[in-house]
């Protein structure tokens, strides 16, 4: 099976075309920087970020269709993970200034439009698109059980706002009778990047503890189940529309501390006020203080299994 996946040199999609490959499947990532991921990169290219074995990545711009567009052709699947980090790559997020969040719509949009442009074009197209999202679709919902039925939040909130216009700049594919399923993922959990090593360090330095009231929800899933709910996505027919990727136990954001401080043996007594994070991280602090309390309900309907569906073992397994 040959699956192209768009941004696939972040966190999952690293993981992701790792798992495929092993599995002898053929893996194409499309980048705007392929120079840069061979085994063969220098300094002089920015450095090596060597992708899975196997794996190989083409040259696109991330706006428009090029000479990648060929390569649906033979493909069985697409995944479209790309768009520019909503808090950044580094330890510290970084702020919402009105120039970076159109950068981040913008980034997913242009993705979204190469990728209808190229199934257009494509003769045999590949059977399914998976599409990304993520849970603040919902918008900020306090202790209220969200299943994929659940409306998408208000009209002014950023996330929602970004998740509905991510999400529906590849809703041309359908009809183009390609199935589509879309992936609001929670916080993957990985030392490889995402949010665990900044909480790591936070907690390791002895100043962790619940952010704001510590009351909100922290949706969360292991690296391994997002990928093998992506692979479960690509090859279960009957997957169509959003899926909530977030581990079955919900969990609020001062149990998360609670149980990584047990799992490292450190203190997790400090809390951070909210508007201490709010001074500091402006509009971006609502990925701190609020929360959504996101189930698997169409996963586990489909008859998904996960690896991890409660924390501890989870963050044990990562941690070992």
């Amino acid at each position: 099976m040959r699956v192209v996946i768009a941004g696939g040199t972040g966190l999952i999609g690293r993981a992701l075309s790792a798992s495929l490959s092993r599995d002898g499947h053929e893996v194409i990532v499309l980048s705007r920087s392929p120079e840069r991921h061979s085994p063969y990169a220098t300094e002089a290219v920015g450095g090596p970020l060597q992708l899975p074995a196997g794996v190989r990545a083409a040259y696109w711009t991330g706006q428009s269709t090029g000479d990648w567009a060929h390569l649906l052709e033979n493909a069985e699947a697409v995944v479209n993970l790309a768009g520019e980090n909503i808090a950044g790559s580094g330890l510290i997020p970084k702020r919402w200034t009105a120039r970076r969040k159109q950068r981040i719509l913008q980034s997913r949009l242009d993705a979204g439009r190469a990728l209808v442009e190229a199934f257009d074009l494509a003769a045999q197209k590949p059977a399914v698109l998976v599409q990304a999202s993520g849970v603040g679709i919902y918008g900020p919902r306090g202790d209220e059980e969200i299943d994929e039925e659940a409306p998408s939040g208000p009209a002014d909130d950023f996330l929602s706002k970004t998740g509905r216009r991510w999400e529906s700049s590849t809703t041309a594919v359908e009809e183009m009778g390609v199935r589509r399923a879309i992936i609001r993922s929670g916080g993957v959990l990985s030392t490889a990047g995402g949010v665990l090593p900044r909480l790591l360090l936070i907690v390791r330095s002895f100043v962790g503890g619940p952010t704001g009231s510590g009351r909100q929800y922290l949706p969360w899933i292991h690296v391994s189940d997002e990928v093998r709910a992506i692979r479960f996505l690509i090859e279960e027919p009957q997957a169509r529309g959003p899926f909530n990727l977030a581990a079955p136990e919900s969990v609020t954001n001062r149990q998360f501390m609670r149980l990584l401080g047990r799992v490292l043996r450190r203190p997790t007594f400090l809390p951070t006020p909210a508007f201490a994070l709010k001074v500091a991280f402006g509009e971006l602090a609502t990925l701190l203080l609020d929360g959504q309390r996101a189930v698997p309900k169409k996963l586990l309907d489909l008859g998904f299994e996960f690896r991890f569906p409660e924390l501890e073992p989870a963050l044990r397994d990562l941690m070992e």
